[in-house]
């Protein structure tokens, strides 16, 4: 046993006050009993003046940990939620307020304000009358007898709006929804109803940006994305449709509808990326039967469909399946008239058909509806220039090939023609100049379609062998004027792995 000193033994008796000495400071200086939470609310409030909101927020925070019991701690913290805009989590700061101090007039006043504002009638009324009781201020007793008045008019308008909503008389439910808003405007139950009204009436821009509203005011509103997701599919919108229904199984990764929802967007949302992939590698007839397929998976929704004939109409007309793609177009715009990419794909698959007219047609009538579009505008220049040349000589005509042929077919063609029209095949004079003539036109248009320069410009509407519609670029005009003397020692045959032998009599 060590023995102790009396001076040693003095101080032991001491060590209970000194524990206490030290704890009392500890608390002062950490947000104790009272400097601290003193200090906090008096550092909050001045944070709060200057409109530093986060940093107001965190000393009030702290207020409230350092005393569960001090009501001015909420108070203030539930003035900057409210600054913050953050109603919800101001509320039950108000209730904890008015639970400590039950004649705070104005924190139950305030919470009043809130709670109409949130469409909780009843109990915004309760708060007000129990304001009007409670000994106010004429400036609180003038603020709550107004929202009182503001609330039983509500009161009425839900009621009415109901009625009018069982009536189906949507246009006049939305009118009344309008004003109850207008208050309650943290109410996500009013604004579901009037997305519901806005369905029914076809306004879907609206019941969107009413059911993003509800999704948000309500926390884990699964049904507000779920009819979000649908909305958007029903536009034929598959991505926006994607993003909505994640959000719904997000917060309930069960949720029947959302899930059996959510694996009929993916599937058809794949199958359209796919499609557009494949035009973006210029594989059009497989992108042509991956939308068809589209058009499987969603046979019910007029807008999918539509949309897949679209893209079906742009992919016929690139890949030159003239008639198809005329015809599918022309679905797409017996249905939706002011079309303009159809319209766009329908004039170059017309001209593609040497339809110059319709397809100047179609390009004015894109051009009404998308007026700054270059490729309106370069179209249609190319069709007036088209159809000027087609009443001049059209090279294909004079060969019988299509504007698609590839050179072996214009070779082809023209060994056929160069053959029969031969002026040496004619005896009489007449016929024989006829024969020159043709024969002339045939060299000339094989000479034009093999060369890819010459026939370019020509695809553009100008003629490389006239010298008026020349806009530069002249080697090739006066090869044949002058008529068959021209032609002694050329061999309009000698081109290509053949050399025809002709017995010239």
């Amino acid at each position: 046993m060590v023995a102790i000193s009396p001076v040693a033994h003095k101080l032991l008796n001491y060590v209970p006050f000194l524990l206490v000495l030290i704890d009392l400071r500890y608390e002062g200086v950490n947000g104790g009993k009272d400097g601290g939470v003193e200090n906090h609310l008096e550092m909050g409030k001045k944070l709060l003046a200057a409109g530093q909101l986060a940093d107001a927020l965190s000393h009030f925070h702290a207020a409230v940990d350092g005393d569960l019991k001090n009501y001015m701690a909420y108070y203030r913290r539930a003035t900057v939620y409210l600054a913050m805009g953050k109603s919800k989590s101001a509320l039950p700061d108000l209730s904890k307020v008015i639970e400590l101090k039950p004649d705070f007039t104005s924190a139950r006043l305030q919470r009043g304000n809130l709670l109409l504002k949130h469409g909780k009638l009843d109990e915004a009324e309760r708060d007000l009358k129990k304001v009007l009781k409670s000994n106010p201020s004429s400036r609180e007793e003038q603020e709550a007898q107004s929202q009182l008045k503001k609330s039983d008019e509500i009161q009425r308008l839900v009621g009415q709006a109901q009625s009018d909503f069982t009536r189906r008389d949507y246009g006049s439910a939305v009118s009344h929804l309008d004003i109850i808003i207008d208050t309650c405007v943290w109410d996500a139950d009013s604004r579901e109803m009037r997305a519901e009204c806005f369905v029914q009436l076809g306004e879907m821009g609206k019941a969107i940006s009413d059911l993003k509203a509800a999704s948000k005011l309500k926390s884990d509103n699964t049904q507000a994305f779920y009819k979000l997701s649908t909305i958007y599919y029903n536009l034929g919108d598959h991505e926006m449709s994607l993003n909505e229904v994640r959000e719904c199984l997000k917060l309930d990764p069960d949720h029947k509808q959302c899930f059996s929802h959510y694996k009929q967007v993916k599937k058809l949302n794949k199958q359209i990326q796919a499609a557009e992939e494949l035009i973006q590698q210029q594989m059009y007839s497989d992108a042509v039967s991956k939308y068809e397929s589209v058009m499987k998976t969603e046979p019910n929704v007029p807008q999918f469909i539509l949309n897949a004939k679209e893209r079906m109409c742009h992919c016929l007309s690139k890949d030159q399946q003239t008639a198809k793609a005329i015809s599918v177009c022309s679905e797409v715009l017996k249905a939706d008239p002011p079309n303009v990419n159809a319209l766009k794909d329908r004039a170059e698959a017309y001209l593609q058909d040497d339809q110059y007219e319709e397809a100047i047609k179609d390009f004015e009538s894109a051009k009404e509806h998308s007026e700054n579009d270059r490729q309106i505008k370069e179209g249609l220049e190319r069709a007036q220039r088209l159809i000027k040349q087609s009443q001049k000589r059209d090279y294909y005509k004079i060969l019988g090939v299509k504007r698609t042929a590839q050179k072996k077919e214009i070779l082809k063609a023209y060994r056929k023609l160069a053959q029969q029209w031969h002026p040496d095949n004619f005896q009489d004079a007449e016929e024989k100049k006829k024969a020159e003539k043709k024969f002339i036109d045939i060299a000339q248009a094989k000479e034009v379609l093999t060369d890819p320069e010459m026939r370019s410009k020509f695809d553009q509407g100008e003629d490389p062998m006239d010298p008026e519609s020349q806009q530069g670029g002249g080697h090739h005009h006066h090869h044949f004027h002058g008529g068959w003397e021209n032609f002694q020692g050329f061999n309009p045959f000698g081109s290509g792995p053949f050399n025809f032998k002709f017995n010239f009599n």
